[in-house]
């Protein structure tokens, strides 16, 4: 499977990228999975419904499947911060690509997105992980660089960019172990 990050602060357009590639991909015959860096609590499960009752109750795990879906719940003892690669070992290895949202300080190949409208300082002068970088503003990067620079409202050149050089995201999950 091939793996790209996208990293940048919040408010840059992450998701909006992300969920713009989804279907670009798609479009190309690709499997796409995603996993998401949330930095907050958060919830995919709704009071009263039987997985919650069964967390409350204190299921470790919780998988819930039907015909067209599986969703696993789980529950840490104790606070845990699951590294990218971690994360990725729990996904069915079936996908063509998955897109990593988030994650910024990982040494996974990342697209940073990036606005100037947004105040924020740009992560690819210092870190080598960054290949590419996805703007709406491309004359105002705070300095020059000599990776790519993608349009961040073209989801479709995006994919095709990141299809033309898809051997560089193969994962290799035995050189993270």
């Amino acid at each position: 499977m091939k793996v790209v990050a996208f990293a940048g602060f919040s408010g840059s357009g992450k998701t909006t990228l992300v969920e713009r590639l989804i279907p670009a991909l798609k479009l190309l015959g690709l499997r796409v999975s995603v996993i998401k860096h949330a930095h907050h609590e958060f919830d995919i499960d709704h009071p009263g419904k039987d997985s919650w009752r069964h967390r409350q109750a204190g299921a470790f795990e919780v998988v819930v499947a039907s015909s067209r879906r599986l969703a696993l719940v789980r529950e840490f003892e104790r606070e845990a911060q699951l590294t990218a690669h971690q994360a990725l070992a729990e996904l069915y290895p079936g996908a063509d690509w998955v897109l990593v949202e988030g994650f910024k300080d990982s040494d996974l190949l990342k697209v940073e997105v990036w606005r100037a409208g947004s105040g924020k300082p740009a992560l690819y002068p210092e870190d080598p992980f960054i290949v590419a970088v996805a703007t709406d503003s491309p004359a105002q990067l705070p300095q020059g660089t000599l990776r790519p620079v993608l349009d961040l409202s073209d989801p479709d050149g995006v994919a095709r960019w990141l299809v033309d050089n898809q051997d560089r995201f193969d994962y290799h999950p035995e050189r993270y172990s």
